[in-house]
């Protein structure tokens, strides 16, 4: 199969069409995918002429399954990972470097992380974040890591909930690093990097700069 529509077809997977019908238009399918609408509707026509998927026309939009052929594909897929990942103990990320909103200085110098931070990673994480933009088949691997890291736990300060995260110990550019990701998601498409060092700085790094992050999947 082309890659592009196995990306697609996991796309769908992951919206729900191997349990149901989903309602979902090519222009919300392009976004996701990072493709134009026109190329979007064309994935959506090639997966429906190998049988791949059943679509049928909604009221505003399309209402699309993913047939017994398509997920076979994906479990051979799934099966094909599961048989690499169990010979390795990293998962490896590319994507490119992009600004955040500022956020993330605020909270890696929270008291209420920092503490944690200290305790369960071993060190007091510079101020920000570097935010790593996954696409497509990168953000797929993020199901990898379901069920392991290391928590940060929720907690309560100046009248609101700060939620829980989990960690994963990583290597940016060959640089000490640490992914943090709400604790429940399993879908991203930006990577949260934090890290004892100023990274971009360490790195030399600029937006738009590829990225590569090795996560540790065993202490």
């Amino acid at each position: 199969m082309k890659p592009y529509l196995l990306s697609t077809l996991k796309e769908l997977g992951l919206l729900g069409a191997m349990e149901r019908k989903i309602e979902l238009s090519s222009q919300e399918l392009a976004a996701r995918l990072g493709v134009s609408q026109q190329t979007a509707s064309r994935y959506l026509q090639e997966l429906d002429q190998q049988q791949l998927i059943v679509r049928e026309l909604g009221v505003k939009k399309q209402l699309i399954s993913i047939t017994s052929t398509g997920r076979d594909a994906l479990e051979a897929e799934f099966l094909s990972y599961q048989q690499v990942f169990s010979l390795s103990s990293q998962v490896v990320f590319t994507g490119r470097l992009v600004s955040g909103l500022g956020e993330g200085k605020y909270y890696t110098a929270h008291p209420g992380y920092q503490r944690q931070f200290e305790e369960r990673l071993g060190f007091t994480p510079y101020p920000g974040t570097l935010n790593i933009e996954i696409a497509g088949v990168e953000r797929n691997k993020l199901r990898l890591l379901g069920g392991g890291g290391i928590p940060i736990e929720a907690f309560r300060a100046e009248d609101r909930t700060f939620g829980s995260v989990v960690c994963f110990k990583a290597m940016v550019n060959g640089v000490t690093a640490v992914i943090v990701l709400p604790k429940r998601s399993h879908y991203a498409a930006v990577l949260e990097c934090i890290s004892p060092y100023h990274l971009r700085e360490k790195l030399g790094l600029h937006d738009g700069d590829t990225v590569e992050v090795a996560v540790t999947l065993t202490e």
